[in-house]
């Protein structure tokens, strides 16, 4: 089944220098998109994250430091990649969770301004997990009824992750061929930010989900404890979470202006 896209849509994998998505930085990452017409174009970058790969890390995508040393920095980059993926909804293997976030954080810090606002994401490990529980390679062979060549490589797993989400979609005929409602069946909780650290209740108001103020709503905790926000601020959050408290506390002040 082929994909019913009002907008592109780019299916991403990131190879990285570890799992830590404030620290650690990304060495590979494919791009496929997919637009309406059913068009494809695909691009893959190496690049030097600056700092050593470790070898456990090496061990598992084989990107060595010698590999990428010449290679462009993200920074670099950035311009090209926000390019690709700025009017197109998101999609990867555990990328809610992962690439999304650390994607992120790497733009913010290369100065650019990216948010989810206008987008959408569709997590397909999320619809495998909740369908069958298996692994990527797993899934390429229960759905497509193939073994995945090169597994770890950013290109080979996203390639099968696009492949997979059409075959989940021929298998599954309650799941809607629609990215809005694939986003709403992936989200496996309603945050804010991607880390997880703000969070919407059930009012769809903003609360904390951490720390001394979990579960307390963040416009009442910027009010009563001013300071709360510049310890998160000078902390070791996320960016995108420091960019989406800003957001909360200038849109408080706003409103006490209007």
């Amino acid at each position: 089944m082929e994909l019913k896209l009002h907008r592109p849509i780019c299916f991403f994998d990131l190879e990285t220098t570890g799992t830590d998505i404030t620290k650690d930085r990304i060495v590979e990452i494919a791009v496929l998109k997919v637009y309406p017409n059913g068009n494809k174009e695909s691009r893959t970058w190496l690049v030097n994250p600056e700092r050593p790969i470790p070898p456990q890390t090496i061990a598992f995508h084989g990107i060595t430091d010698e590999k990428v040393a010449s290679e462009p920095t993200f920074k670099q980059l950035s311009a090209q990649i926000y390019n690709m993926i700025k009017d197109s909804d998101l999609a990867g293997y555990n990328s809610d969770r992962f690439d999304i976030p650390l994607l992120a954080e790497e733009l913010l810090r290369a100065g650019v301004d990216f948010d989810m606002k206008n987008r959408v994401s569709v997590d397909v490990q999320t619809i495998f997990h909740k369908k069958e529980e298996r692994t990527l390679s797993a899934a390429y062979k229960f759905y497509c009824g193939q073994v995945l060549e090169n597994a770890h490589t950013a290109a080979a797993d996203t390639n099968a992750t696009y492949e997979i989400l059409k075959s989940q979609l021929d298998r599954y005929d309650d799941l809607e061929n629609d990215m809005k409602v694939l986003s709403e069946f992936t989200t496996r909780k309603k945050a804010v930010d991607f880390a997880g650290f703000i969070a919407l209740d059930d009012n769809g108001e903003e609360i904390f989900t951490f720390g001394k103020h979990k579960g307390v709503k963040v416009e009442k905790v910027l009010e009563q404890e001013p300071g709360y926000y510049g310890w998160i601020q000078n902390a070791d959050f996320p960016l995108y979470t420091k960019k989406v408290l800003t957001a909360i506390k200038l849109r408080k002040l706003n409103n006490k202006l209007v």
